[in-house]
């Protein structure tokens, strides 16, 4: 079907309204047509693989095989999975009952929470505005989605896909810049979902807490990644090259900076400039930065860290006509630099040593909690110890980003890093409202056994419920 786009405060109200209608119909539909919804997305997706790459190297330059595995796979692996899961998670929760309460019965049943708006970025533009989308569908939401006005390409081919698959009374894409999110955020959505940086976060909080909308926030931040003295350097090598230079390095949960133990430095970077020659020397493997604006962002960026002291280890020949910048590698990086102070955002890594793993436990708690740590060990002891001391939305260890893909883990920040989960059923909980259901039998009940007035019996009854029930 061909829909006209909505433009204007007046629209998006009218088409709000909508919505809010279809959702209370869509609370009586069949899980069936649910799945068939997103078995429509999946097979969509797959059928149309080369319009989506062409979108994302229009957008991205990035290449085919990075799309399918960093986007499709997981968005056709998300899909499956609710479609799979999806009467477990919609089937009510017995709850058990104490004696004091012997007689009723009770259950959580999960319904959808109704109207939700998605408000995804640009550097995975797929994943991270359909993940979204599979979740609130799953849960039997309508959703208004509002893409990044940076990925044009790409969201037209998502735009064709929803005129192609839902009602705009159901699904609708509303394409434009930072004014048109803020009229949306003036509508009252039952949720909100946002990924992008915790500062724009916090006013899409500000907006929600007008109405008392619940929110997702998927966040960022500075994400640390430890290499300890047990570690095996071939495989943390291989696997930070791929984490890192992934899409430029334009990842929510990339490595941001890296600690390597003393005694591993020198042999772990030698490793490290042949893995990233292996991956990315050549350029058709290599995703550009998003804009202009980013790679001047990125440029003065490292500007500042070498003006201020900073040494570059690796580097290559970068191309602003073509928004490419070639991995770095920089030490003897400062606080005072930016590099240290921003999400970087981009194929920048900062490396510093460490003799003790105690250093690196207060650096990192002396900052915001990170949306990701990363650990490389063989030492029991320091996986317990990051466990233990530290507070991070995910910790993997002797591994990088790959757990974001876990259809069966919940992935989210904590604190400054991003509120909610998302994923599996942890994306199908967001969107939906765990409502409390009690069933109460008719006549002498516990409860009716203690009501007013209160006899010396009763409050002998009483006084026994506090000791043993």
């Amino acid at each position: 079907m061909d829909t006209p786009q909505v433009s204007t405060k007046i629209e998006f109200s009218s088409l709000f309204l909508s919505h809010q209608k279809t959702a209370k119909a869509l609370k009586k539909g069949s899980l069936e047509k649910r799945k068939a919804k997103l078995n429509a997305i999946k097979n969509w997706l797959l059928e149309h693989q080369s319009e989506l790459h062409q979108g994302e190297y229009l957008d991205l330059k990035k290449p085919q095989d990075e799309v399918n595995v960093t986007e499709l796979y997981p968005l056709v692996a998300e899909a499956k999975h609710a479609i799979s899961h999806l009467k477990e998670w919609t089937t009510p929760q017995p709850i058990k009952s104490s004696l004091a309460f012997f007689g009723t019965r009770s259950f959580v049943h999960y319904e959808p929470k109704g109207t939700a708006l998605i408000i995804s970025p640009w550097n995975y533009p797929l994943l991270l505005s359909l993940g979204p989308l599979i979740s609130a569908i799953a849960a039997g939401n309508t959703v208004i989605l509002k893409p990044s006005e940076f990925t044009p390409a790409t969201n037209k081919v998502i735009l064709q896909m929803i005129h192609e698959l839902f009602d705009q009374e159901e699904v609708e894409v509303i394409e434009g810049e930072a004014d048109v999110s803020a009229s949306l955020l003036e509508l009252p959505f039952d949720h909100i979902f946002f990924t992008g940086s915790p500062q724009v976060g916090k006013v899409v909080m500000t907006a929600a807490a007008k109405h008392l909308s619940s929110v997702t926030l998927e966040l960022g931040g500075k994400s640390p990644t430890i290499i300890d003295e047990t570690a095996n350097l071939n495989d943390a090598a291989a696997k930070l090259s791929w984490a890192k230079w992934t899409n430029a390095g334009q990842t929510c949960v990339a490595p941001d900076y890296l600690f390597v133990h003393k005694s591993k430095k020198e042999s772990f970077l030698k490793l490290y400039r042949e893995a990233t020659q292996k991956m990315y020397g050549q350029k058709e493997n290599y995703t550009s930065i998003v804009n202009v604006k980013h790679y001047q962002r990125l440029d003065q960026t490292l500007k500042d860290a070498i003006e201020k002291g900073a040494n570059v280890l690796i580097s290559g020949d970068n191309s602003p006509e073509n928004l490419d910048i070639q991995p770095v590698v920089i030490e003897n990086v400062t606080e005072e630099m930016r590099v240290m102070k921003e999400e970087i955002f981009g194929p920048i890594l900062p490396i510093m040593t460490y003799q003790n793993l105690d250093e690196v436990i207060d650096f990192i708690n002396a900052r915001p909690k990170p949306l990701a740590l990363y650990l490389y060990s063989k030492s029991k002891r320091n996986k317990k110890r990051l466990l233990a001391e530290t507070s991070s939305g995910a910790l993997v260890f002797n591994d990088s980003v790959l757990h974001f893909g876990h259809p069966h883990l919940p992935a989210g920040g904590v604190n400054n890093s991003g509120l909610g989960k998302a994923h599996g059923h942890a994306g199908f909980l967001a969107f939906s409202h765990d409502k409390s259901i009690m069933s109460q039998q008719i006549g002498l009940t516990v409860a009716s056994t203690v009501r007013p007035p209160y006899s010396r019996l009763k409050k002998k009854l009483i006084q026994f419920m506090l000791k043993y029930l």
